[in-house]
């Protein structure tokens, strides 16, 4: 059952008694992303204003998440359609790069229905349809990008234990359990003469950035975060993937070191050992596998030999 306001309800029930009566309704998307931006569209010619945010007429068009009710805990998956012009922006950057590049990722998605007095009238209240998350960025085109969406069930779907045993640390480098601090770890500078989209040159390159993240602050490639690949120390960072534009002398970035997960790399690189969630001397499977057959084979062995000791022995 959704919830919603009074006033919302007088506004349907009035509308269902006179069935001439024109009922007036704007699809508000609000986009909140991993960075905290959010993105707030909506599909009529005006802009609503609604529950504190203004959604913008004039931005992306968003078609897609229709309303679905059903019993149990079956995941809602939909898939949504998002068209821009090469002016609509995301974090300074043309909305469907910035997706291609992975501005949605981990990004959650709220459909709203907001019911107005007229078109471009006031609003009357509005109730929530689909709340959730983005799950996969399934095509970025020229006018479009298609993304598939999915309700908050499926986080149900998260293989347990969430922590399992493995010799390489299970945290993410710089979250709450790492407890390292990235701008400890982090180091600004500039672009030099012979960048190209994926190699950097640059003085501050260091050997830990290798698996780091760069994200730029400045220039064509502004609010773009791009994977460390490898490091010539003092001179060069190459890219796992190339960046969109090409970077001019100057574009400013910021680059962090990188970590494989290792007891040696958390020590030697960020002396945070104290932290390391790693189990190193786990034994391989293979091994483990082998010392279970030759617990197998000692246990029907002592069985015989009980048998032979008790009399039972055919």
């Amino acid at each position: 059952m959704k919830t919603t306001t009074p006033s919302v309800l007088a506004a349907i029930n009035a509308a269902r008694a006179a069935p001439d009566a024109p009922l007036a309704f704007a699809e508000c998307f609000t986009f909140t992303l991993a960075t905290g931006t959010i993105l707030t569209w909506t599909n009529v010619d005006m802009a609503v204003t609604y529950n504190g945010a203004t959604f913008s007429a004039t931005g992306p068009l968003v078609q897609g998440l229709k309303y679905k009710s059903s019993v149990g805990l079956e995941v809602d998956k939909q898939q949504i359609t998002i068209a821009a012009r090469p002016t609509d922006l995301i974090s300074g950057n043309p909305a469907l790069q910035a997706i291609r590049e992975g501005a949605f990722d981990g990004a959650s998605v709220q459909r709203d229905r907001v019911f107005l007095t007229a078109i471009g009238g006031t609003v009357i209240g509005g109730v929530t349809l689909f709340h959730g998350r983005v799950s996969t960025v399934d095509n970025v085109g020229r006018t479009s990008a298609e993304i598939t969406v999915a309700s908050d069930l499926v986080i149900l779907d998260y293989d347990m234990p969430r922590n399992l045993y493995s010799p390489t640390c299970v945290h993410a480098l710089y979250d709450s359990g790492c407890g390292v601090i990235r701008g400890t770890f982090s180091a600004r500078g500039t672009a030099t003469a012979g960048s190209t989209a994926g190699l950097i040159m640059s003085g501050v390159a260091a050997s830990g950035h290798a698996q780091g993240s760069l994200v730029f602050t400045s220039g064509a490639n502004a609010n773009v975060r791009a994977t460390v690949k490898s490091v010539v120390a003092g001179v060069s960072l190459s890219l796992m993937y190339p960046l969109p534009q090409t970077p001019a002398p100057g574009d400013g970035f910021t680059v962090a070191f990188g970590c494989d997960h290792t007891r040696g790399t958390c020590q030697g690189r960020f002396n945070n050992l104290a932290n390391f969630r790693g189990f190193p001397f786990v034994p391989p499977p293979q091994l483990a596998y082998a010392i279970s057959i030759l617990a197998v084979l000692a246990f029907g062995k002592l069985a015989e030999w009980s048998g032979i000791l008790h009399g039972s022995y055919i």
